[in-house]
């Protein structure tokens, strides 16, 4: 049952979920370039890894949870980063390292695209922005803690702290995940606003519990009639008839904006050597960007004009290119922060407009949010490997890591604006084609 106060306890998971990873892998580079001397060329070729393995594995996890049932599969994420992690206690070398982060992300495939589908399942157009509004502001809370704290924990604790904390957070998890699946019995939702109510099983619309099985379909036309009018309620909500079109740029816009995330996390070391920040005043000087992106998630929970508004998106683009190459070759403190600021508020609103299409717009949610992670991999991989591969080819040039993925961004602006055209071609075709019928 999808009741709000289950989904109190799914926040809950979602939280802990994000301090754990946030913790890990934000400062396994760190680990990796103080116990095994990476540089800034490895730790980008890690990143790469790390996105590409997301990528591959999110999509297919997010299919496994709504067949499986979204209980089963966070268990199964849950236990393999708790296995994973604990390998990671005994082990010494760089490629045992390597193969305990790629493990820990395949756990971490399980768990994201499921929390999503679980926190969005059967609201309304209005309890969607609102649960999706929530969601945002609980991990991006717990992320930015965990990126603030995480250096003076790992200063005072050790290394064995990256792998001793999240495994602690990781058993809490799973202890609440077994009562959670144990409190949520299927029963009859509430209906939806616009629908019609039905005292029959019989009549009553397809509903996936969360045990992932879909309930029985009633008659086409009461489906039909049941479609019509949550359409209607969306439509109410976005104020625009191709509200695909905003799905497809929102899906290529996250990614790029995780290209430039994931590259600036694996060369957070290097810039807080060249600043000579320690790692503690490290995660309290580059978690900025995180408290930043939280308010802007606060915000957009709060005020939804935002959605289906081409100009926020473009906005938010630009200013995620700029703000990157400056957060990277930031001379000083005073300009990393400021960059960071700017750029967490571009990011938290990429990130927002693709969550928030793929569960407006979508009926499997447990697969549209594993295709809304997906795409995140796919930004994890491309911007790290970008770098990787110019540092490889111009090692003269320290910058060109920096200006071939600012390039790689703005070839995303190109593919925002050609699709935000086509939308428009074919919103002017079908309007001009239904005022030939009437």
């Amino acid at each position: 049952m999808f009741s709000r106060r289950l989904k109190t306890g799914y926040f809950i998971v979602e939280g802990l979920n994000s301090f754990a990873v946030v913790y890990y892998f934000y400062y396994f580079y760190f680990f990796m370039q103080k116990a095994h001397g990476f540089g800034n060329q490895a730790n980008l070729v890690l990143a790469a890894l790390n996105g590409a393995t997301y990528a591959a594995c999110a999509w297919w996890a997010g299919k496994f949870a709504q067949r499986f049932g979204y209980f089963t599969a966070l268990k199964v994420g849950f236990l393999i980063m708790i296995l994973a992690l604990g390998t990671g206690l005994v082990l010494n070398s760089a490629a045992g390292h390597i193969l305990v982060m790629l493990c820990t992300v395949v756990g971490m495939s399980f768990t994201w695209p499921t929390l999503e589908a679980l926190v969005s399942e059967e609201e309304p157009a209005a309890g969607l922005q609102h649960m999706v509004g929530m969601y945002n502001a609980v991990w991006a809370a717990t992320a930015a803690i965990a990126n603030f704290c995480g250096g003076a924990m790992l200063d005072k604790l050790g290394f064995q702290s990256l792998f001793l904390v999240p495994i602690a957070v990781l058993l809490t998890q799973l202890g609440l995940t077994f009562w959670l699946e144990s409190q949520a019995v299927p029963s009859v939702p509430a209906p939806r606003i616009g629908e019609i109510p039905s005292s029959t099983p019989s009549l009553s619309s397809e509903r996936i519990h969360p045990n992932g099985e879909r309930g029985h379909a009633g008659s086409d036309r009461h489906s039909t009639v049941l479609m019509v009018a949550e359409n209607t309620a969306a439509g109410a909500t976005t104020g625009r008839p191709d509200t695909k079109t905003f799905l497809q740029m929102a899906w290529v816009a996250n990614p790029f904006a995780y290209i430039a995330i994931n590259t600036l996390i694996a060369v957070i070391p290097s810039v807080a050597a060249r600043l000579h920040l320690s790692t503690t005043a490290a995660g309290f000087c580059c978690s900025v960007w995180c408290f930043s992106r939280l308010g802007a998630f606060l915000l957009l929970w709060r005020w939804n004009a935002w959605h289906y508004r081409f100009r926020w998106l473009l906005t938010a683009y630009i200013t995620l290119v700029a703000t990157f190459a400056t957060v990277v070759l930031s001379p000083n403190v005073a300009v990393l922060v400021i960059g960071q600021l700017l750029f967490g508020v571009a990011v938290g609103l990429l990130y927002y407009s693709s969550l928030f299409y793929s569960m407006d717009l979508g009926d499997t949610k447990g697969e549209h949010g594993g295709i809304h992670e997906a795409v995140i991999g796919l930004g994890n991989f491309a911007g790290p490997a970008v770098g990787a591969g110019a540092l490889y080819f111009l090692p003269q040039y320290t910058s060109s890591g920096t200006v071939a993925v600012t390039l790689l961004l703005l070839s995303g602006l190109g593919g925002l604006l050609v699709i935000w055209r086509g939308g428009r071609r074919r919103s002017l075709a079908e309007d001009f084609s239904a005022r030939k019928q009437i």
